[in-house]
């Protein structure tokens, strides 16, 4: 079975966002793009060459990288916030390890040692109460009550 380039280079593009949906980086989606059009301007004949095609490719991956990506992740920074777990919120808990002015402590909730960090940037001593205000990530964000 024969391949043609632009048949080739549409594989490349699917492949390229299989990858994508595999690490979530948010690199390979854009060398999707160029495989994808490379293959569609190769289908149509306007590149015949492969090396006009892989100039293309390149091209069209860096320049969709270059003003894509930043927007991408914007969007998906914004998508992840609107989900953002707060479960902990208002809920107290005690400091087991000083919690330093810009640094991380460890505090006692819910039968687990968490990573906390102060929400107004001041030393909170081990065992001190406090109230959690929001979370980041895996590290609870707090305020002494």
């Amino acid at each position: 079975m024969d391949l043609s380039l632009p048949q080739i280079w549409l594989i490349v593009g699917m492949i390229m966002l299989l990858a994508e949906l595999i690490s979530v980086m948010l690199v390979f989606v854009f060398f999707a793009i160029g495989a994808l059009f490379t293959a569609l301007l190769a289908g149509l004949g306007i590149l015949s060459s492969p090396e006009n095609q892989l100039i293309a490719f390149s091209v069209i991956s860096l320049l969709s990288m270059l003003f894509l990506r930043k927007h991408a992740k914007q969007l998906l920074e914004k998508r992840g916030k609107q989900h953002e777990y707060n479960e902990f919120v208002g809920e107290t808990a005690l400091v087991i390890r000083d919690i330093p002015v810009n640094g991380e402590g460890r505090i006692y909730y819910r039968g687990a040692e968490w990573k906390a960090v102060s929400f107004s940037n001041i030393f909170i001593a081990a065992g001190s109460k406090v109230v959690i205000m929001r979370t980041n990530g895996i590290v609870l964000v707090v305020e002494e009550s």
